[in-house]
């Protein structure tokens, strides 16, 4: 009997590949070549998952995009059953910094593929879709804790969303050593109990 493949779990793997060749050695060293070199297959190999270098590109952000959903989800288990939303939006913020070796991989890869997106139209939309998406679901719990009398009722949840995402600036100075990342996560919950003051 023929073996089965596991097609997803491959294209996982090449995805897993893929982003330790941007973390350990940059965005410009990102070709299939290498890709299937660090995955330990060959180029043939690879190609058969992925045709080209921004398809491979666009499952490996699809899938870091999934990975920090999983984070963010288990995180939110531990919270228990009716989390303050503070805390729901203090954690998704933390799991979208650079805080350790998961969400650091897929921090780089995020921005090797806005990089990507600058000059490959296909990716753009994609690439812009996804954080379209991502925005919509902070300013929803933006929204709701304004609603559920957490937040100011003054509060305007488009603005509020915007500067909480502004927060995941932070990235550039923690990867190079300008602020240390305990730093990033107190200036979030002096912004966040700034902005739940009012409770």
């Amino acid at each position: 009997m023929p073996k089965q493949v596991d097609h997803r779990g491959r294209r996982e793997a090449i995805a897993r590949a893929l982003w330790r060749v941007v973390e350990q050695r940059g965005v410009t060293q990102l070709t299939m070549r290498v890709v299937a070199q660090e995955a330990g297959m060959s180029l043939g190999q690879l190609q058969h998952y992925f045709a080209s270098r921004t398809a491979m590109l666009s499952f490996a952000m699809d899938f870091a995009s999934e990975q920090t959903s999983v984070r963010v989800h288990q995180g939110l288990e531990k919270l228990g059953d009716r989390p303050h939303p503070r805390d729901v939006l203090r954690l998704t913020l933390a799991e979208m910094l650079p805080l350790h070796a998961d969400a650091r991989a897929t921090s780089r890869m995020s921005a090797a593929y806005v990089l990507e997106a600058l000059h490959d139209e296909a990716v753009h939309e994609q690439a812009r879709r996804g954080l379209v998406q991502g925005r919509a679901l902070v300013e929803q719990l933006v929204h709701q804790a304004i609603a559920d009398g957490y937040i100011d009722s003054g509060r305007d949840p488009a603005t509020e969303t915007n500067l909480l995402l502004a927060l995941t600036g932070f990235t550039s100075l923690i990867e190079l050593d300008v602020i240390e990342p305990q730093d990033a996560l107190a200036a979030i919950d002096v912004h966040l109990d700034r902005l739940f003051r009012s409770t």
